[in-house]
């Protein structure tokens, strides 16, 4: 098993003043990479007065006699997106690695949700990703190499009560993966998508409805929980993944109280209706339990993929 390096490369990581994204930071420079510390400073749901939490995470790595710069722009427009970038190459030169992590949360019932709070939420971590990655991927693209990973939220993929705003938001951060990553692959560009779990600022606004469902949940694991819900324990599959080591790209991962998994969307068999009239809804109704067999089932690499599935399925069926 060879070690894992980072020396030469230069990393950016968004929301990296604290909790995981600190975690993140320390390890790859650590490991050798030059590190761009961006973070705004504000609170944990994007209010509140800027601070320099990336000065103290800046100053620890510098502390180690290792390289690292800090960025306060904000993610949340293309001005601060594009400056971000810029603060790379004025101190190190190139772009090599960026964890979309910077996020902001903000609970709340469905039926409750503000204007303010869902334009938050797309405007920092949906849009963010973007205000980010497009500069960032246009000089990958032309070094022909480069580690893209966007943190996501099983909350997005799987669901959460009270989250509507972040869960949408963080499940367009998969959309997103998804193109770039067939778009970034001829190129040298990796994408994948991250599904972390750990103790945060943020975490901490949970409700206390959520806090009790969690805590019950939490409870059947007694002992077997140890640390595991802490960031170091998802920094590992971080690293690896934007490492040069990894050849994924187009990958959902998660990395859950030390369970590290990938995550897939996939489609049934489903049911092959008729061929030239269209069926009826009733139709759908009596082969509604076949159209949700979970016995059969294809992982689409991209929307050509899920076409040419349902060929192949249609010849075997109609032969």
């Amino acid at each position: 098993m060879s070690t894992i390096s980072f020396a030469g490369r230069v990393a950016i990581i968004t929301g990296a003043g604290g909790g995981l994204g600190r975690d993140y930071a320390l390890d790859l420079a650590r490991r050798g990479a030059a590190v761009v510390v961006n973070d705004l400073g504000t609170s944990s749901d994007g209010t509140g007065s800027p601070s320099r939490m990336a000065d103290r995470v800046v100053d620890e790595i510098r502390a180690a006699g290792l390289s690292a710069v800090a960025s306060y722009d904000s993610v949340a427009t293309a001005e601060g997106g594009d400056a971000i970038v810029a603060t790379a190459m004025k101190a190190f030169g190139r772009v090599d690695v960026l964890i979309n992590n910077a996020g902001i949360l903000r609970n709340a019932p469905f039926d409750e949700l503000q204007d303010s709070t869902i334009d938050a939420m797309l405007s920092v971590h949906l849009k963010g990703a973007f205000n980010v990655t497009r500069p960032a991927f246009r000089l990958m693209k032309r070094q022909g190499y480069g580690r893209i990973l966007f943190a996501s939220s099983a909350a997005g993929m799987f669901g959460n009560a009270e989250q509507a705003a972040y869960g949408a938001a963080k499940a367009g951060l998969v959309g997103l993966m998804n193109v770039l990553s067939l778009e970034g692959r001829a190129h040298g560009v990796l994408c994948n998508a991250l599904l972390p779990t750990a103790e945060s600022r943020m975490g901490a606004q949970m409700s206390a409805t959520q806090m009790k469902e969690f805590g019950e949940v939490f409870a059947m694991a007694g002992p077997h929980l140890g640390n595991s819900g802490t960031p170091p324990f998802v920094t590992p599959l971080v690293v690896y993944l934007v490492s040069e080591a990894c050849s994924s790209t187009h990958g959902i991962y998660s990395a859950s109280l030390g369970r590290y998994a990938r995550v897939f969307i996939a489609a049934s068999d489903g049911w092959v209706g008729p061929r030239d009239k269209s069926p009826a809804a009733e139709d759908i109704e009596a082969h509604f339990a076949t159209i949700c067999d979970q016995k059969n089932v294809t992982v689409p690499g991209s929307l050509r993929d899920e076409f040419t599935d349902i060929i192949k399925l249609l010849r075997k069926v109609i032969a």
